[in-house]
């Protein structure tokens, strides 16, 4: 009877383990708006004292984000999308963070900006497009500015509340242009 149990355990363990994965290679709308949401809460409006540093201008790359519904243009923009994620992460994986942020909306936002890019790493092994070298290239280069108004900075609080409204922006922007590249569950 133990032996039967035991057998009927394991095959029950095996079944659940194998339909609870996450699905691979899918970018979460709800997990894009979630972050969007962390990062614009954990520091609240632009404030008054940084004014004077907000007249950094940085080309928004809204071209490689540009989709017309055609898959292989979606695989592109998914692809961008995820560039975005993996370059977001790098930004916040330094030490020099603001420390009048909310720090649990800041851990937060950190995970949940790691998980996506490991749940679609995948993605970019995906058939190559055409388009896909001119997307990477924009994203390239708008990234690199944002790192070098930190560096040029010294990583001050105020760079980073422009960094923070220049990646709100992005998060908003492939929120309202890029549906057909993200999945609408909001399984976590």
């Amino acid at each position: 009877m133990a032996h039967q149990t035991i057998t009927w355990m394991s095959a029950f363990l095996c079944l659940a383990q194998v339909f609870s994965m996450p699905m691979p290679c899918q970018l979460r709308r709800y997990l894009v708006g979630t972050s969007h949401n962390l990062l614009r809460d954990m520091g609240g409006h632009f404030p008054l004292e940084c004014l004077q540093e907000n007249n950094v201008f940085m080309v928004f790359p809204a071209t490689a984000f540009a989709t017309s519904g055609a898959p292989q243009l979606s695989s592109s923009g998914a692809k961008a999308i995820y560039e975005t994620l993996k370059n977001i992460d790098t930004l916040f994986g330094t030490d020099e963070l603001p420390t009048m942020w909310d720090q649990h909306k800041l851990e937060y936002f950190q995970n949940i900006i790691y998980r996506q890019t490991e749940e679609s790493k995948c993605m970019m092994d995906s058939v190559d497009t055409s388009d896909y070298p001119i997307r990477a290239e924009g994203l390239k280069t708008y990234f690199g500015n944002i790192a070098a108004v930190l560096k040029e900075k010294n990583f001050s609080y105020c760079a980073w509340e422009v960094v923070r409204k220049e990646l709100l922006y992005t998060l908003e922007f492939i929120l309202k242009h890029n549906s057909d590249s993200l999945l609408w569950s909001n399984r976590t």
